[in-house]
C-alpha cells in the first residue's frame, strides 16, 4: 500500500492503493479513499502517464491521422497524439516527438497551448495536454507499432472541421477537444 495522500477540498482523501495489474500502457491499482464523514470506499483506478496532442495548422489545412483503435475497433480520424513515455520530458517537447513520429511535421515556433484536461476521470488519472502547432516544416517520419505503421494522413481544409465534428466523422475526445480549441484561438 502506498502512503496516504492529502485531504481534498470536498474532504475526501486517498489511504492507500496496491496494484493488481502491470500493463504495456497502463498500471491498475484499488485504492482506497476516506469520505469526509469518515467511512473507507474502494474505486478502481487506471494509473496512466499522461498525454499530449497537437494540432498541426500548415497554411489553411489541418494535418490528420486516421488510425485503427483496437478498443473501439475501428479506424478513427485524429490529431497526432501520444503517451508521455519519456521521464521527465516536458508535454511541449513530447507533443514536437509525436508531430514528427507521426506525420512527418516539426516547427521552431513555439507551440501554442490550447487546452489540458482529464480524459476519463470517472476510472482514470490520464491527463491530457493540446497544442497548437503552426509554420511546420518536413522531417523524416517515425512511426511506432503497428497502428500507426498502418495510419494515413488526412489534410482537411479549416473550415471543414467543424462540420466534420458535427456530423461524427471526428469523435475521438482528444481530437474534438483539440480542434474545437484551434477554431476558437483561429477566431473561427
Amino acid at each position: 500500500m502506498t502512503e496516504p495522500g492529502p485531504r481534498s477540498a470536498s474532504g475526501f482523501r486517498r489511504l492507500g492503493e496496491r496494484e493488481v495489474y502491470e500493463g504495456w500502457s497502463i498500471n491498475v491499482v484499488v485504492a482506497e479513499f476516506e469520505t469526509p464523514e469518515g467511512d473507507t470506499v474502494t474505486r478502481d483506478v487506471v494509473r496512466h502517464p499522461g498525454a499530449v496532442s497537437v494540432v498541426p495548422l500548415d497554411g489553411d489545412e489541418i494535418v490528420l491521422v486516421r488510425q485503427f483503435r483496437s478498443p473501439a475497433e475501428e479506424d478513427l480520424l485524429e490529431i497526432p497524439a501520444g503517451k508521455r513515455d519519456v521521464a521527465d520530458e516536458p508535454p511541449e517537447e513530447t507533443a514536437l516527438r509525436e508531430l514528427a513520429e507521426e506525420v512527418g511535421l516539426t516547427t521552431s515556433t513555439p507551440l501554442v497551448p490550447l487546452s489540458e484536461f482529464y480524459n476519463s476521470v470517472g476510472f482514470s488519472d490520464e491527463y491530457s495536454y493540446v497544442y497548437l502547432a503552426t509554420d511546420l516544416e518536413p522531417v523524416p517520419l517515425d512511426r511506432q507499432g503497428p497502428e500507426e505503421q498502418h495510419m494515413t494522413i488526412e489534410r482537411w481544409p479549416v473550415d471543414d472541421i467543424a462540420a466534420a465534428i458535427a456530423d461524427h466523422r471526428i469523435k475521438d475526445a482528444k481530437t474534438v477537444i483539440g480542434l474545437l480549441a484551434a477554431l476558437r484561438h483561429l477566431g473561427r
